[in-house]
């Protein structure tokens, strides 16, 4: 069974899943990078007039469509899509990890392993729950890049998120971050 939810980018539905969707953490593709997506199921999906860009997660998809797709189509071609593959496959969507930059920043320091389990522990799950996620890309002369992707990428509310919610956590819990700021 396929459940909907909202998030706060009228662009963007989350799709959860009873189904494991992801054994390979959350990734995000784009339509305009599907010639080098090999994942079957991604390619469809993203192929589907209107949809611009899905995360994929353990239980949920995100699909962010275009200004003009309208929910009313894309909702239940996206539900018949999961259905579809759940009933012919036993395994997740994504089964193998692909390279993950906090997996290459795990070891550089102590204030970028901080800023990383801030991310993991406190900011990642609340984003996770508007259907996006939040990647850390580098941290230099106090300034944390992070990239938000899902429904939070070009949702009208990222920047006060990642202004007031992002920056203050990270500046509370690593007194060396000064501010935050998406790539």
């Amino acid at each position: 069974m396929i459940q909907t939810e909202t998030t706060p980018n009228p662009d963007s539905l989350k799709f959860l899943s009873e189904n494991i969707i992801s054994a390979a953490g959350n990734e995000e593709f784009h339509k305009d990078k599907i010639s080098q997506i090999s994942n079957q199921f991604v390619k469809e999906l993203l192929n589907f007039s209107g949809v611009e860009l899905i995360l994929l997660s353990k239980n949920f998809i995100s699909v962010k469509k275009t200004k003009e797709a309208s929910w009313e189509e894309l909702k239940p071609m996206v539900i018949s899509h999961l259905n579809d593959y759940f009933q012919k496959n036993d395994e997740p969507i994504l089964t193998n990890k692909s390279l993950d930059n906090n997996n290459i920043n795990k070891d550089k320091d102590e204030t970028v392993n901080k800023i990383i389990e801030v991310l993991d522990t406190k900011i990642r799950p609340a984003v996770a729950k508007d259907g996006g996620d939040i990647k850390f890309k580098s941290f230099e002369n106090g300034i944390v890049r992070v990239e938000l992707q899902g429904s939070c990428s070009g949702c009208p509310s990222s920047l006060m998120t990642l202004k007031q919610g992002v920056q203050n956590l990270l500046k509370h819990y690593v007194k060396e971050v000064n501010s935050v700021e998406a790539v």
